[in-house]
């Protein structure tokens, strides 16, 4: 079904690899269209809790896009190359209402790094190397990364990583908050799938309004304590809600449904 993109199911964790290895998993157009197709049947399908997107091989997660495609590209390709890929793949990752890890390996960079940042979760191995290295080939990130770094890690570091176009070690994007842990790389999709697991012994249901609430606190226009307050609400009205309280009240463990 998919030629650059390989799909993997564990225990209910849904595991999406970028299969260009000879191209460093860059990310071309017909890669970015498999992913967003491989993660909206991800969200869709009942036995799956959580995602977990990785590169294959030792190398790279996603070493950048795939220049080769829009070299020669006017104003208006340009933007609408940015366009696209915004709304049909890293909005719809981070707009998800299931939780998606990162496991980074090797690089990632330019469009890689994008797409690290709209996971809900980045793990990084010993081995990563992360940047934005755009302006050196007379561009900006298009696919969300002025905006999301800079809400990781702040604005005056944001601005030092795009305008050097450098590379930071993993543990320095441990140590500015752009990942949530380094570990090394033959342990990467273990620490994945431990914090995976975690994540789906809590309510379905629950985890996605709290990424709507979280998300909101970052959406112009929007009060996000309002957005809590709604969800919140809505909580008390689902089946998972029942369960849980039930289960605690008895000293018993829940099992969810995400109803």
């Amino acid at each position: 079904m998919y030629e650059n993109v390989l799909i993997k199911t564990e225990n209910g964790i849904r595991i999406i690899s970028i299969n260009r290895p000879d191209q460093l998993n860059a990310l071309n157009k017909k890669t970015i269209a498999e992913l967003s197709h491989a993660v909206s049947d991800a969200d869709k399908d009942d036995l799956v809790g959580l995602i977990i997107i990785t590169g294959e091989g030792e190398k790279s997660f996603v070493a950048g896009a795939d220049i080769k495609e829009f070299a020669d590209f006017s104003i208006s390709e340009g933007g609408s190359l940015a366009k696209t890929g915004q709304s049909s793949l890293f909005n719809l990752i981070e707009n998800l209402t299931k939780p998606v890890i990162a496991a980074i390996n090797g690089f990632a960079l330019g469009g890689g790094l994008e797409l690290a940042l709209s996971c809900h979760i980045r793990i990084a191995s010993s081995n990563a190397k992360l940047g934005l290295p755009e302006v050196s080939l007379g561009v900006i990130p298009g696919y969300g990364g002025t905006q999301r770094l800079a809400q990781l890690v702040g604005k005056g570091r944001a601005n030092e990583l795009v305008f050097t176009a450098g590379m930071i070690s993993a543990d320095e994007a441990w140590r500015i908050g752009l990942v949530n842990h380094v570990v090394e790389l033959p342990d990467l999709l273990i620490k994945a799938m431990e914090i995976g697991q975690k994540i789906m012994r809590n309510s379905p249901r629950a985890i996605a309004a709290a990424i709507v609430a979280i998300n909101a606190g970052f959406t112009d226009g929007v009060n996000g304590y309002d957005v809590e307050i709604e969800e919140f609400g809505k909580c008390f009205g689902t089946k998972d809600f029942k369960t849980g309280t039930s289960a605690f009240l008895s000293k018993e463990k829940p099992s969810f449904r995400g109803k």
